[in-house]
């Protein structure tokens, strides 16, 4: 800690901004350095500790943690965990790749194959356009102690949920990151995640897909996926994922703006390298969505503060998403009044403004008009399309996933209708169709805060979705408390917290297929 303090204070002479780099120094040593969490092993153990890891840091106010991005030492390198690495590295405080100096330890994008490299290099581009993001968020915590990742029950203290799913987390104000931290089943060759929404509405913030809050979900991502979800409301700014290589104030900027809830988003910009901002030397630029009458207005404020740290005219490219299809969509920038041209992409539900440049001290204001008879939001189901997207990455007989793929809207209404696939059907495979399509679930959590966690949903409460927990207290004496078990139709959510080894749920779904879950972990 005293190390920590001085280098840190003969960095900050001169008026530099100081920043240095250090491994755990106790409580109060983030007032210094970015925290290194340390040499860990290349496993998939270490890649999923550190999410939880990383949000509970928050419970103590040290929210700038480093972690070596692809594991340190030791272990058995792997493509597709070096890329779930990678994307839980674009979502966490600082993205570093590192390990020892073992040349059998992988971390450059290309040192793969040309799918490894495509994915993570899309990913490393969006972590550097997430820069006017984590500036500002960064701004916020010096202010407010707000970290950027931060566990759901900061949120949500009042939701049993928050406390239940240690594998997903808040990052900034508006989204919720749940990475993909296990390789993928042999069978689906998909990988699997559990992730409760809150009350509200969210987005998928890669694929726009709408997802209703106050639910839980199961996750099922091809390697290019990512679990991130983003607020109705929200306003997230990006700077280009290409031809803007530094850290300066960029000037193009790409808003994003969810549909659905007035919002607003204050953009923080100062020079990055002094104290100065420390005498009020900074930007602070609002941007608002507002709804009424069936109309979006959008308006961009023209900076407040110090102009110097804003460029002199900026470009804005706005990302509407879901939104139906715009009847027009005009432009008012300091009184002149003008339309705009955009682009409707149907599949993702993404209206594209054609850019439009500011002058520093201008105010724009984009009016978003729809057809009288149209629903202005758009929230197409994305279901079926999800689940020919898993059917076509199954290990699975083609005949059996033609036949699957024209049974779809069945057996979304009708579990019943998977049986006459009972033989094709893998368990994971029948789980997944099951979960996606009936809104149920199972998820088993392992060293985290306790020993076990079971997390057992029942979104609209279906009566084929039962389960049956029973433990053991060996070192009880009298029967009612050496025996326990329950057993019903699973509740809309229920966290199981066994005491000691001797325990077992078993979950079965509509009758097609059970799992079970002891001490050992999962048996089919």
């Amino acid at each position: 800690w005293w190390l920590n303090h001085l280098h840190h204070y003969d960095l900050a002479r001169g008026g530099k901004r100081p920043f240095i780099f250090s491994r755990w120094g106790g409580l109060g040593n983030h007032r210094y350095p970015i925290g290194f969490s340390g040499d860990t092993v290349v496993s998939w153990e270490s890649l999923a500790f550190q999410p939880y890891f990383t949000a509970t840091a928050a419970n103590v106010a040290y929210g700038w943690w480093s972690h070596d991005i692809g594991g340190h030492m030791q272990g058995i390198e792997d493509r597709e965990l070096y890329t779930r690495w990678v994307q839980f590295g674009v979502f966490s405080p600082i993205f570093r790749l590192h390990s020892t100096k073992n040349p059998f330890h992988e971390r450059r994008p290309w040192g793969y194959d040309a799918e490894v490299l495509r994915i993570t290099r899309d990913v490393m581009q969006l972590r550097h356009a997430l820069i006017p993001y984590l500036y500002t968020m960064a701004r916020l915590d010096e202010m407010e102690g707000i970290t950027l990742v931060r566990p759901m029950y900061h949120d949500y203290p009042s939701r049993d949920e928050a406390y239940a799913c240690p594998q997903q987390y808040l990052f900034g104000t508006d989204f919720i990151v749940a990475p993909y931290t296990e390789p993928a089943d042999g069978d689906t060759r998909l990988s699997r995640q559990a992730v409760w929404l809150p009350p509200g509405d969210w987005y998928h913030f890669l694929s726009g897909a709408y997802f209703q809050g106050d639910a839980w979900y199961t996750c099922y991502g091809g390697l290019d996926d990512i679990p991130v979800f983003v607020r109705a409301g929200a306003i997230v700014p990006l700077g280009p994922k290409a031809g803007w290589g530094g850290t300066d104030n960029p000037e193009e900027l790409h808003l994003h703006i969810f549909a659905g809830d007035d919002g607003r988003f204050v953009l923080y910009e100062d020079d990055g390298e002094t104290t100065a901002h420390q005498k009020g030397e900074f930007a602070l630029t609002r941007f608002e969505q507002r709804w009424n009458d069936g109309r979006l207005q959008i308006t961009i404020s023209p900076p407040g503060g110090d102009h110097s740290f804003v460029p002199e005219s900026r470009t804005y490219i706005l990302h509407i998403h879901g939104i139906s299809m715009p009847g027009r969509i005009a432009m008012m920038v300091d009184g002149d009044s003008q339309s705009r041209v955009y682009d409707y992409d149907e599949i993702k539900e993404i209206c594209r403004v054609e850019p439009l440049t500011l002058q520093s001290g201008a105010r724009g204001r984009i009016t978003v008009r729809f057809a009288a008879d149209a629903t202005p939001l758009s929230r197409r189901d994305r279901t079926q399309e999800e689940l020919r997207r898993m059917i076509a990455a199954f290990r699975l007989d083609s005949l059996a996933k033609m036949w699957l793929i024209s049974r779809l809207k069945e057996m979304a209404e009708n579990p019943d209708r998977l049986a006459d696939f009972g033989i094709d059907l893998t368990p994971s495979q029948m789980c997944a169709l099951l979960e996606v399509t009936q809104g149920v679930g199972v998820n088993l959590v392992v060293d985290k805060a306790e020993p076990y966690l079971l997390v057992v949903w029942n979104n609209r409460g279906l009566s084929g979705f039962r389960y049956h927990f029973a433990q053991l207290r060996p070192e009880k004496w009298f029967a009612r408390e050496r025996f326990g078990s329950s057993v019903g139709i699973t509740p809309g959510f229920q966290a199981i917290r066994p005491e000691g080894q001797r325990w077992r749920l078993t979950v079965d779904y509509f009758g097609l297929q059970t799992l079970s879950f002891d001490g050992r972990g999962r048996s089919d």
